[in-house]
């Protein structure tokens, strides 16, 4: 495992922004300034990305992100964790007004999403149960039963229909062919089928270095084969149609990262600036 070092720095890539059926442009952003909150979803059980800590409380990456965009905008953060499922299909009728969770922008995605801002990149990593020696590089895993997250780009990658139509992404080729992908609603229940042994349940999970990092040093009998697959684009995403909300989620994470907040909350959890391509 290592990183591809090129100091590229994160450029502000902005996604269109166009009004859509379902959404009214202000309605959003209006609704924030109103009730001062920021109804924010993202995920639990993916340390150090967004997990719930020995406090019983949400945290991690992406939260703290999510909790400085709420403050940007002069509002209280309150979190929800809907499934993965909600928050890729759209349409989110107001239940929550941004998804702060490591979602990659795909062009399928954006059909019904947009994205205001590319917040970090992350690369992707195959993880095997340690006791396996022989795996020594993606290729090795063709045929065999790798675990990814559901409708997430890891199982896109694993299907070979992955898209991301995103400035500055190092190109990236399908170098693992499994013969049986099995979807899971999150890494951490992945990592529970792995750490039962080697080829019990299954032979690998895609997962990204920093979770796959954070399981390894908590413990889990596992070890990482191989370089990064792809790096990928991360952004935050609104409901399809609220140019001016889109506007102000833009301006609020370009200027966390000219001010150095973003690359300071990356390397507090990661231990790395990953607002860089690597």
């Amino acid at each position: 495992m290592g990183f591809h070092k090129t100091g590229m720095l994160l450029a502000g890539v902005t996604f269109a922004i166009m009004p859509f059926a379902n959404g009214m442009a202000g309605e959003t952003l209006d609704r924030v300034m109103e009730t001062g909150t920021l109804v924010g979803a993202t995920a639990d059980g993916y340390p150090p990305v967004a997990f719930t800590d020995e406090n019983n409380q949400l945290t991690g990456f992406d939260v703290e992100v999510a909790r400085e965009i709420a403050k940007r905008l002069g509002a209280e953060f309150k979190p929800v964790t809907p499934s993965w499922e909600a928050q890729v299909a759209g349409r989110w009728a107001g239940r929550w007004d941004i998804a702060v969770g490591s979602m990659t922008p795909t062009t399928a995605r954006a059909e019904v999403l947009d994205f205001p801002a590319v917040y970090y990149y992350t690369p992707a990593i195959l993880v095997t149960h340690k006791d396996n020696t022989t795996y020594q590089s993606a290729s090795d895993l063709d045929g065999k039963v790798v675990g990814a997250c559901a409708a997430c780009s890891y199982e896109d990658y694993l299907r070979h229909n992955l898209v991301m139509d995103v400035e500055g992404v190092p190109p990236f080729d399908y170098e693992v062919t499994p013969g049986r992908i099995q979807t899971y609603e999150s890494d951490g229940m992945a990592f529970d089928d792995l750490r039962l042994g080697d080829g019990v349940r299954l032979d690998a999970v895609l997962s990204n270095v920093p979770t796959a990092t954070a399981a390894i040093e908590n413990g889990m009998p596992f070890r990482m084969v191989g370089e990064p697959l792809v790096y990928e684009p991360l952004a935050i995403a609104t409901d399809k149609g609220d140019a001016e909300f889109n506007a102000k989620i833009t301006e609020i994470v370009d200027a966390m990262r000219a001010d150095g907040t973003l690359g300071a909350l990356s390397e507090k959890w990661f231990g790395v600036d990953l607002t860089k391509v690597k």
